[in-house]
């Protein structure tokens, strides 16, 4: 039986301190998406050839270290860069290999990443004014580390043509989908997804990360206002009360907060009492009316819409999803009517 010839190369770059698992999970996604095509369209079916990629070791670029497609010519077509298991890759450690990616998108390569992978696709300099995302946890280091990229952490995938970047850890499901999808179809897609039981594409990560509040900007007299606001739950934030705590004037205060933060305070003081929303509803059978008022929002529809913004959820579908019902077990009997009268 003739072997079908791959049409795309989907190289898989193991950089320092790459997460092998993800490595070998792509390979074993894309060799299932190869099998469910096969076995649909035969053997003249399309076929995606799957590389994987590490930097020489005189700093020149990088080679095949592994190939589905021994022998076959070409360039890769695609390039992924996969998460980091601790810790994003330095600037140094990055520089060959950043290299030699821009070399290969020149060459027209699609250059890809998931999760702390974004942090070596933006030392190629190729996400100056490009939309790209991270895990959330890794944001303010992106943002400190890249400020030209146009970050946006909601997002699970940003596909942006020649440039794809994947939010969270295990996000290389979704890269590797939607690369299924471009190379084999929205059929394939949903199939390949089907059989190995992960959601297809279309997932945000605002749904699942956790606010994570600049810090270490320096600024004392905001600092000494996020520690109020921590300390209070936001309660009776106004613009003057924080300005006045901060002993500043209302205007300088703005300026120096949104500086400090990159939000506004009415936005920072929204994310802090909808995380407290988040863990009550994850951990509680509370009222959704009941969780409002505890969180500071005396109209249950104000909320609502607060929560729906920041998480992209309702708060009875984020109850829903990552609720004690959601997991299976820890509701007690005296709460299960609760739980449900509370939906």
């Amino acid at each position: 039986m003739t072997k079908p010839t791959p049409f795309a190369e989907i190289a898989i770059l193991l950089y320092p301190g790459a997460q092998l698992g993800a490595v070998h999970g792509l390979t074993d996604l894309f060799s299932v998406a190869n099998l469910i095509v096969h076995r649909r369209l035969g053997d003249g079916a399309p076929r995606i050839r799957v590389s994987h990629w590490r930097g020489r070791e005189n700093g020149a670029g990088a080679e095949r270290a592994f190939d589905s497609d021994p022998g076959a010519s070409g360039d890769p077509d695609f390039i992924v860069m996969p998460p980091a298991v601790i810790a994003p890759i330095t600037a140094d450690e990055a520089a060959p290999l950043a290299r030699w990616l821009r070399e290969r998108h020149a060459r027209g390569a699609t250059l890809a990443s998931v999760c702390a992978g974004a942090f070596l696709l933006g030392e190629t300099g190729l996400l100056e004014g490009r939309p790209a995302t991270t895990h959330w946890f890794y944001a303010n280091d992106f943002a400190d580390r890249f400020p030209n990229a146009r970050m946006d952490i909601d997002k699970l995938v940003i596909d942006d043509g020649d440039l794809i970047t994947a939010g969270g850890l295990m996000a290389w499901t979704d890269l590797g989908l939607k690369l299924v999808d471009r190379l084999l179809g929205p059929t394939a897609m949903l199939e390949t997804a089907r059989f190995l039981l992960v959601d297809p594409p279309g997932r945000e990560q605002r749904h699942y990360s956790v606010f994570s509040p600049k810090l270490r900007h320096g600024d004392e007299a905001v600092l000494k206002v996020q520690h109020w606001l921590q300390a209070t739950g936001a309660r009776d934030a106004t613009l003057e009360a924080m300005a006045d705590k901060a002993g500043l004037e209302p205007r300088t205060f703005l300026r120096r907060f949104h500086k400090a933060t990159g939000l506004k305070p009415t936005e920072y003081c929204q994310h802090l009492r909808v995380g407290k929303a988040r863990e009550l509803l994850e951990t509680t059978t509370r009222p959704v009316e009941q969780i409002a008022w505890d969180v500071g929002y005396e109209d249950p529809g104000s909320f609502r819409k607060v929560f729906l913004k920041v998480t992209g959820l309702a708060p009875r579908e984020y109850r829903q999803r990552f609720g004690l019902a959601a997991i299976g077990e820890g509701v007690p009997p005296e709460d299960a009517g609760r739980l449900q009268a509370s939906r």
